[in-house]
């Protein structure tokens, strides 16, 4: 679990960097009550999963039930930054068309915070995630949670995360400091666009850092 910095360092600048995040978050939803959070990057080891993981505890601290689902059903990684098992998870729930999410959903050792693993590989992830059943299923999971925060795949190498975008309140776009394009990131925010998905902002990661500043940056777009 050395990834979860917010978690074994609560006091650490990474994770007060990703407590604004969260207060942005809150406070950019005046309108519309924020229950569903997708987090995406335009390509892959852009750090996505170390962000989702990371703010998911920061809400968990702020007292909030949060559920952390793992929606990237290729190469998913929740589970091993969590040190979890990952015998069932989302895809067995939508496979099995399951109406008791809480089989497949486990806790974690901080407080607040359960997660949904990715589950067996399935054969074709795009249409589990653009399914009635996965719509079901986030209906059901914001009953039981304050939040939902959801980690998928790259948005510019497959649909997966644009199968979820227009389904959710918020979509965060993880970006690697000197190493991701403009045009890679133009491209993603016009995939996201394209299927009504609502950008709220971009986290510029793994930024070289003194004590004056933070790991990552936030813009609200």
């Amino acid at each position: 679990m050395k990834e979860l910095v917010a978690h074994t360092n609560p006091k650490s600048v990474v994770t007060e960097s990703l407590k604004t995040i969260r207060t942005n978050l809150l406070f950019s939803s005046v309108d519309e009550k924020l229950k569903r959070i997708l987090i995406t990057s335009a390509n892959p080891v852009e750090g996505k999963s170390y962000i989702s993981a990371n703010l998911a505890i920061t809400f968990a601290q702020n007292d909030q039930k949060v559920l952390l689902v793992d929606c990237d059903l290729r190469k998913g990684r929740l589970h091993e930054v969590f040190n979890l098992n990952n015998d069932i998870g989302l895809s067995n729930l939508l496979l099995e068309n399951d109406r008791v999410i809480k089989k497949y959903i486990k806790e974690t050792e901080i407080e607040n915070l359960d997660i949904l693993t990715m589950g067996v590989i399935p054969p074709n992830p795009s249409e589990l995630l653009g399914s009635k059943k996965f719509i079901n299923f986030l209906d059901k999971a914001e009953k039981e949670y304050d939040i939902v925060i959801v980690d998928s795949p790259p948005v510019n190498r497959v649909s997966d995360a644009l199968a979820v975008a227009s389904k959710v309140n918020a979509v965060l776009l993880v970006a690697t400091h000197a190493k991701t394009k403009n045009h890679e990131l133009d491209e993603a925010i016009k995939h996201i666009k394209n299927v009504g998905g609502k950008l709220a902002g971009i986290i510029i990661n793994q930024k070289k850092i003194d004590k004056k500043t933070y790991y990552g940056k936030y813009y609200q777009y």
